[in-house]
């Protein structure tokens, strides 16, 4: 039988077309929770670093740690092997990593004009209608980011994408499991050889592209009958050097028959290509209020291929660690409103794993005693040594990932 795969706008009635379509076919229900765990058993990563892929929010540590891209490689894994099985439904963002390429799939999207949306959600969450329009607006924003990442297709409900488009407005649920149902014996639809080798070749590519995401690279891969084509999306100056790379990890995945590599079309944008070291720190938080200083000091880490990402005050480096977690924080002492001493006793009570490196130039041995105590991983003083600093921060990454690793 052929899989199904169903996209749906919030409160346009998922839940009871897939309950009443589950109960009158012998359909096994794939859902985003389903990927997500599968998932994390293939990768190792934290649930929530996997659901995030999801989120059309994006960490600021993201462009150099890629977490959003290995996420989404892994969930890519997780369907296609899933996809060995007959009888499934895939619903929710999962239904869009299953490719083009594989006929034997019946894309369903269920949407409803906002009216009927909004009145939905008010009875569904006792909620107003202001609120119920934001809501739903923020959730479209995520599926819209998932799907334009995915097809590069702003539009989440672009007919292109489907093969039925139910408007849930004006269909009744029952209707609307009917009208999946009769299309699922369509000729079409139907199994074939050619089929179920495109099944295959995606396996074998995201395979490749899994190998590649372990050691730090984020490439678009495809695979045709044992031949893979890896696309490099983003500027690099030593090219011909990341093409004997990625071409030596994908040879060792079984199936790999031969490899050719190419440039994408955003190739020579301005972005530039950087690999994920997994040992050099990428998550780090520099809280400093001398700007000149901060930047600096993140345009020197960079080239350390050490991702940073910078706050000028106590406030906002509080509020960023609530939304988006470092590893590692270089903090200074004296800035205005909540000084360093009260960031880090905040910081280590909320956020105990993240490593506090104490780098100020107005400190006192009464303040230095405090840090430690306090749970400071070191206490430097300004001006600082470039290299005495960078293998601090990879003594404090290290720690960090050793307690990732005991957890």
């Amino acid at each position: 039988m052929p899989v199904i795969t169903l996209f749906s706008g919030n409160f346009c009635k998922e839940e009871p077309v897939l309950e009443t379509l589950i109960s009158e076919t012998e359909y096994k229900l794939i859902s985003d929770d389903d990927l997500t765990a599968r998932a994390v058993e293939l990768s190792g990563m934290a649930a929530k670093k996997i659901e995030r892929a999801f989120s059309s929010r994006t960490s600021a540590f993201n462009k150099f740690t890629h977490e959003k891209e290995r996420a989404t490689s892994y969930l890519k894994l997780a369907a296609a092997q899933e996809l060995g099985r007959d009888n499934l439904v895939f619903a929710g963002f999962s239904s869009h990593l299953i490719p083009a390429s594989i006929n034997h799939v019946l894309r369903v999207c269920l949407i409803a004009d906002m009216e009927f949306r909004i009145s939905e959600a008010k009875t569904n969450e006792g909620i107003s209608s202001k609120e119920a329009a934001k809501l739903i607006h923020r959730q479209d924003e995520d599926k819209a980011v998932w799907v334009n990442r995915l097809h590069g297709v702003k539009d989440p409900w672009d007919p292109s994408l489907y093969d039925i488009i139910i408007p849930m407005d004006k269909t009744a649920v029952e209707e609307a499991a009917s009208l999946i149902k009769e299309n699922l014996g369509k000729d079409i639809l139907q199994t074939t050889a050619a089929s179920q080798k495109a099944v295959d070749d995606f396996l074998l590519a995201v395979r490749v592209e899994v190998e590649l995401a372990k050691e730090g690279h984020y490439v678009n891969v495809g695979a045709k009958d044992g031949l893979v084509t890896i696309t490099i999306n983003k500027r690099v100056l030593a090219l011909g050097r990341l093409e004997q790379e990625l071409k030596s990890i994908a040879l060792k995945v079984k199936g790999v028959r031969d490899v050719k590599t190419k440039v994408g079309k955003d190739f020579y944008q301005a972005d530039i290509y950087r690999k994920y070291d997994f040992e050099v720190p990428s998550r780090i938080l520099l809280v400093d209020d001398e700007r000149e200083f901060v930047t600096t000091l993140s345009e020197r880490l960079l080239m350390r291929d050490m991702g940073s990402v910078v706050a000028y005050d106590g406030r906002s480096a509080l509020d960023l660690i609530e939304s988006d977690e470092p590893d590692v924080m270089i903090l200074d002492l004296r800035m205005p409103g909540i000084d360093g001493i009260e960031v880090l006793r905040r910081v280590k009570k909320s956020n105990p794993s993240i490593e506090v490196i104490i780098l100020t130039g107005h400190g006192s041995e009464e303040d230095r005693k405090t840090c430690m105590e306090l749970g400071a991983f070191a206490y430097l003083q300004k001006p600082v040594d470039i290299d005495l600093l960078s293998e601090t921060l990879k003594k404090a990454n290290d720690k960090v990932r050793t307690g990732k690793i005991k957890t």
